[in-house]
């Protein structure tokens, strides 16, 4: 039997991750995964542990933004509220540059990419889809490929999925969990963020498990591990819950 054997949520894009036994959802996918993110002060660009692997060990807990400031992530250029002065200081002396700290609320969500999905579909800050979801059996193949244990949270997911065979999720199109159903809209690419250690912010030098994803997981759009979700309504999600398998 499938079952959802653990919950992950980032309050802050490419901050520490939180483990949880329950969490609501929301139109955004998990209720505050991804709502505040770190930007450039004078370009208002967002910054992630591509460049910044110390981030990893940044972390934020909820409130409101005040002043609106402008940002840009990827291509969505859009006007979020700012969380202040004493918050950029923090983050800017953490990252040794001048930074702002920003956050998203439900009415300045953006869309999700075009061509996956559906076009009302919308994000938070995380790069392109409300969800990730990852096989446990999958992360223990990879790591056997890899020749070491890897830890989960190194990729990212917000659902962990166990009983399934390894990259079972690859063909997986519509699932639910417990009441609420999920698309399963796209692939996820993976890129340098996997080498990072989620405990000490470090790089791998030997470019894992990225160099791995990159030999046997390629494809033309990346290297691929995991996949996009995104939930058809509202609800409670609580691990342990059994998944059913849709289409």
């Amino acid at each position: 039997m499938l079952r959802l054997s653990a919950l992950y949520r980032y309050p802050l894009k490419s901050g520490k991750g939180e483990m949880l036994q329950s969490i609501e959802l929301d139109k955004l996918g998990l209720a505050g995964d991804r709502r505040w993110m770190l930007v450039d002060e004078a370009s208002g660009r967002f910054l992630t542990q591509r460049a910044e692997a110390k981030m990893s060990q940044l972390s934020a807990l909820w409130n409101a933004g005040a002043e609106l400031r402008g940002v840009t992530i990827w291509r969505d250029t859009l006007r979020v509220p700012d969380a202040g002065d004493q918050a950029a200081r923090f983050v800017s002396d953490f990252l040794g540059k001048p930074t702002r700290l920003v956050q998203m609320p439900l009415e300045r969500a953006r869309t999700t990419q075009s061509g996956f999905g559906k076009d009302d579909d919308q994000v938070a800050f995380a790069d392109g889809y409300p969800l990730l979801l990852i096989g446990e059996a999958s992360r223990l193949a990879l790591s056997e490929t890899v020749g070491r244990e890897l830890e989960m949270l190194r990729f990212r997911p917000n659902l962990v999925i166990e009983g399934s065979a390894p990259y079972a999720e690859d063909q997986w199109k519509r699932i639910r969990i417990g009441d609420i159903e999920f698309r399963v809209v796209k692939p996820c690419a993976r890129c340098i963020m996997t080498t990072v250690d989620p405990q000490t912010g470090e790089r791998s030098a030997d470019r894992e498990p990225f160099a791995t994803l990159q030999k046997h997981r390629s494809t033309a759009d990346g290297a691929m591990f995991g996949q996009n979700l995104v939930n058809d309504g509202n609800g409670r999600l609580e691990v342990g819950m059994p998944v059913d398998i849709l289409e």
